[in-house]
């Protein structure tokens, strides 16, 4: 069973008043369900969004609203309990941020319990920012932000979307999950160290066609190229994504280009790849397709007896390097090693990554993976059972690192 990151962290949840306050219930709950030790830190104005006793129900501890007691009648309480949270903490979370405590905490302001928490936090900090259009677009709101991650917060930018007023555009909080990925970024040790790189993914299976109705496939769901697809945006990379046929979803700002056959993923990496630095070639790729495509359904009166195949074109084999990092995958169920360093060698890559079937909970359909990497230099390292989000952040740390 591999280790969730998230399971006995310690994490302040901020919220502040918007009206985006109703997803950070869902966030919460995601955290606790991952078995994260959650204390929820209110705004006054967030208290008219949503109910103190909510988040204290979803986190189990008491929730903090205000920076002193309400009476002194009965006596004082010398707690300094802001530094003792500060010092707790494996992370602080602000979702949603509102434009005005993104200011106080830019400048160092200390006028409530959030931001005075804030100001002598010691763990990292992630912001997920939420503002009408106007508002968040607004230059004073950019510079905050921009001050924010110049210290070494992690912003989780906003989306462009339906907003609350009924205008459309960029101030949309961030999706729930892409918030708890960027968190288990955060919690990894990792930032935002792919800026500017271009990466092409290619994810999923691809479905050579018999006819109308009937195709050749294989089992993969593409949850590993998504994966590292979502990984790599969240360190900072421009990425696309050419998915073959699957049910995930990506995020927003992730280009995707969605084929059926290993031909059209191939002329898809061949045009996309002039513009990226690095392929990361994740997706199952058909080896056989059908000899001929019928036009028409094959019939049970048909009396069907063979599909004559012929070979797809290997992508990594033909397409051209210059100068590019390529990477493969190799699913192998004997043989590993071997048969993985003769396509590292044969396809001039620069790194393979093995997947074994024969692992329990690894490779096709599972959320979690057992990888083996190895470099073009003959280096290797062997990882444990791990999520596919992990591996997908070990993979790229690899690359990094090479």
């Amino acid at each position: 069973m591999h280790n969730d990151i998230f399971s006995g962290k310690k994490i302040i949840f901020g919220v502040t008043g918007g009206i985006a306050a109703y997803k950070s219930c869902f966030l919460v709950r995601e955290l606790a369900k991952r078995n994260a030790e959650v204390r929820v830190v209110m705004t006054p104005s967030a208290v008219e969004f949503i109910s103190p006793l909510t988040f204290s129900t979803l986190s189990n501890y008491n929730v903090v609203v205000d920076t002193f007691p309400a009476t002194q009648k009965d006596g004082t309480n010398t707690s300094t309990w802001h530094i003792e949270y500060a010092m707790w903490a494996d992370l602080m979370i602000i979702a949603p941020a509102t434009i005005n405590t993104i200011a106080k905490v830019a400048h160092g302001f200390a006028d409530n319990a959030l931001t005075t928490l804030a100001s002598a936090l010691r763990s990292p900090l992630l912001v997920a920012p939420a503002a009408d259009v106007d508002m968040y677009k607004n230059k004073f709101t950019q510079e905050n932000i921009n001050r924010l991650e110049s210290n070494d917060a992690y912003i989780v930018k906003a989306e462009s979307g339906e907003l609350a007023s009924g205008l459309s555009g960029y101030g949309r909080m961030a999706d729930v999950n892409k918030i708890i990925d960027a968190a288990e970024i955060v919690l990894s040790g990792l930032k935002k160290d792919l800026p500017g790189k271009k990466i092409l993914i290619t994810a999923g299976p691809t479905y050579e066609d018999i006819d109308p109705v009937r195709f050749i496939g294989n089992r993969s769901s593409g949850k590993m190229g998504y994966a590292i697809a979502k990984a790599a945006f969240l360190r900072g990379a421009d990425v696309t994504l050419i998915s073959g046929p699957t049910l995930l979803t990506a995020y927003p700002e992730i280009k995707i280009i969605s084929v059926r056959s290993a031909a059209e993923m191939k002329k898809s990496v061949e045009k996309e790849l002039r513009n990226n630095d690095i392929l990361i070639m994740a997706a199952a790729v058909a080896d056989f397709r059908p000899l001929t495509l019928k036009s028409r359904k094959i019939k049970k009166e048909d009396k069907l007896t063979e599909i004559k195949l012929t070979r797809t074109d290997d992508i990594l084999a033909s397409i051209k390097k210059d100068g590019k990092i390529i990477v493969g995958f190799a699913l192998e169920t004997d043989n590993e090693k071997s048969n993985a360093v003769k396509k590292l060698k044969a396809k001039n890559l620069d790194m393979i990554v093995i997947n074994s079937v024969r692992d329990k909970k690894s490779a096709f359909e599972y959320d979690t993976n057992k990888i083996i990497v190895i470099h073009n230099t003959g280096k290797q390292k062997l990882y444990p059972l791990l999520s596919k989000f992990q591996a997908a952040n070990k993979i790229l740390s690899e690359i990094i690192s090479a």
